[in-house]
């Protein structure tokens, strides 16, 4: 991986000045999220809670404690309702010292007064260095607190089963435009085959998806928030994939990651999946016997420009009511700096670190035998340095993400269409900020 994905930039411009507006919707308190929190070394033994969704993270985190048994780690996986489980043990003053929270999902948490502000340990704010710059920008919100560390990035990519497209005499899409037309062809050739899926139910893909096309889904001038979600960008892109849908194909029936979705493709169902960098572990993981099938080359992309996409990524946020954040600072920068936790990380759970030192990892510089011994990595390298930076994320997204997925439901059923959903999330988007006394306008 080279070091040319440092040059990645998430205009820091709304969110920096967002802050002034969050911190006016927030009380503060004096362990909390608007003051950096006392930073003492315990004088014994500490347990940590981390809570996750990386698979493998238990082998990780027994590194950690095998090395360091003094400061031991509890981890305790959350994939099945990550900020379901998260907001309850928040309400409930039970939350763990340190828990992954996606980029996206932290400005809305901070407004809830979720985290520490973890400044005033000396470890911390050093760790600014270590990690590629857009994502600290991202876990700091433009001010000097530190609230999480980075922890990885989701440049996306097109993942192929090369065989499928070369029985049919399919040519591997470079655009959308060549993929709808491969859609066509594939569907055509076999009844019983879609080129891939689209989850109705899954926002965090679908803003991947128009982050590529260069839609600007918030904006920050004149001390108020600009709301774009319905962009002519974002509705290009959904009037793209409502027409996939209503020409039946792609199949609207499966959620990512689920049971069902690898029996799909496990059938020979489905040909492709456009997904992120992480994601390359989860079929290597669960459909062992396709190794050698499947490819991963540049995401199809819009004109000329080559853009790209992010999908996820994640930190690990300082949560409030730890009482050990001294070493909970200390584990954390070992877990998201260490090349050693990093490898393993990226063996097991597919993260694409977003540190410095991740990204000079030998594995990613390595062909990966389950995709053809393919220098995969190359491709989400190149899809990183292709990632419009100017996106960012607004302080009310999960009830923006709600509201999207509950409108493309309806479309994927027949009840109105994306383009109806964008627009429903655009009105969630200018509610919800008006609810919590944010300035707020809405755009085009």
């Amino acid at each position: 991986m080279s070091n040319t994905v440092t040059r990645i930039r998430l205009t820091v411009v709304a969110a920096a000045a967002g802050v002034l507006v969050l911190a006016g919707c927030s009380s503060s308190d004096s362990s909390g999220s608007s003051s950096a929190a006392s930073c003492e070394p315990a004088k014994g033994k500490v347990t940590l809670q981390y809570w996750n969704t990386v698979p493998g993270m238990d082998d990780v985190v027994a590194l950690w404690n095998k090395k360091n048994p003094d400061i031991h780690v509890e981890t305790k996986n959350i994939s099945n309702d990550q900020y379901g489980t998260l907001g309850n043990a928040l309400k409930a003053d039970k939350a763990p010292d340190l828990a992954q929270v996606g980029y996206d999902q932290l400005p809305n948490l901070r407004t809830q007064n979720a985290f520490v502000d973890a400044s005033g340990c000396s470890a911390a704010a050093k760790a600014k260095s270590k990690f590629v710059p857009w994502t600290w920008s991202q876990t700091s919100f433009g001010d000097t607190g530190v609230f999480a560390l980075p922890q990885d990035t989701g440049p996306m990519a097109l993942f192929v089963r090369s065989d499928i497209f070369k029985k049919h005499d399919v040519a591997v899409p470079k655009t959308w435009d060549e993929y709808a037309a491969a859609a066509q062809k594939l569907h055509k050739a076999d009844p019983d085959l879609d080129i891939t899926f689209f989850d109705p139910n899954n926002a965090e893909w679908f803003n991947g998806l128009i982050w590529q096309n260069q839609a600007k889904m918030y904006g920050y001038s004149g001390d108020k928030w600009h709301v774009t979600v319905e962009s002519e960008q974002s509705k290009q892109v959904a009037e793209y994939w409502q027409k996939l849908i209503s020409d039946k194909l792609v199949r609207t029936d499966l959620a990512n990651g689920s049971t069902q979705m690898y029996a799909a493709y496990q059938k020979d169902q489905i040909a492709s999946y456009v997904g992120a960098a992480w994601g390359y572990s989860m079929f290597r993981d669960n459909l062992p016997k396709q190794a050698g099938k499947w490819s991963i080359v540049p995401m199809p992309t819009w004109g000329a420009n080559g853009a790209s996409g992010d999908w996820g990524g994640s930190t690990v946020a300082f949560m409030k009511g730890g009482k050990h954040l001294y070493e909970s600072v200390e584990f954390n920068t070992w877990l998201n700096t260490d090349p050693e936790a990093l490898a393993l990380a990226n063996k097991l759970g597919g993260l694409y670190p977003a540190a410095n030192a991740g990204l000079q990892l030998p594995a990613l510089a390595k062909g990966v035998p389950y995709y053809n011994n393919e220098k995969i990595f190359d491709v989400f390298a190149d899809s990183s340095k292709k990632i419009d930076t100017s996106f960012t994320w607004g302080p009310t997204q999960k009830t923006v993400n709600l509201a999207l997925q509950d409108a493309m439901a309806k479309a994927a059923a027949g009840d109105g269409t994306l383009s109806d959903a964008l627009s429903a999330a655009q009105s969630a988007a200018v509610k919800s900020m008006k609810d919590q006394a944010i300035p707020v306008t809405a755009g085009k």
